[in-house]
């Protein structure tokens, strides 16, 4: 078990690896070269910049029984057809029950945006949402290590 981080702009980098620390878990940032990550404890993969390319290295890099961190559904949902594990940054795990709906409501927002409609953006991060994330996370690697 590893836990790969979706690591471009994502706010739970530092908790993950605290978090891996405890449970001596290898921990692999993926971000692109227009940002620069460099963080103790963890290996980060950079990737060149392009659409979506972040995400196609991390998911060939997942291997099953992974933690990958990622806000993303699309990737999530090739992460669990790898029998890897997926969790966002508010602690949400992504399953086989809740991927499908998740993929539909993203498809459903463009449609409106594509038709000039205004959808409502991500809420601001609270303290709640990093103790929900480190509650689900935990529970990931004792269930699954």
């Amino acid at each position: 078990m590893r836990i790969l981080i979706d690591a471009d702009a994502c706010p739970v980098v530092d908790l993950t690896i605290k978090i891996a620390l405890q449970y001596k878990i290898e921990i692999i940032l993926y971000c692109d070269k227009n940002h620069i990550l460099e963080k103790k404890n963890a290996k980060t993969i950079y990737v060149n910049p392009g659409n979506d390319a972040v995400d196609f290295v991390l998911l060939r890099d997942t291997e099953e029984n992974d933690i990958v961190v990622t806000q993303d559904f699309g990737l999530a949902s090739m992460i669990l057809g790898k029998k890897a594990h997926c969790i966002n940054q508010n602690g949400l795990i992504y399953n086989k029950f809740n991927i499908d709906s998740l993929l539909f409501s993203r498809q459903m927002s463009k449609k409106m945006r594509d038709k000039g409609k205004r959808t409502k953006g991500p809420k601001k991060r609270e303290a709640k949402n990093d103790l929900s994330y480190k509650t689900s996370l935990t529970s990931l690697i004792e269930n699954y290590k």
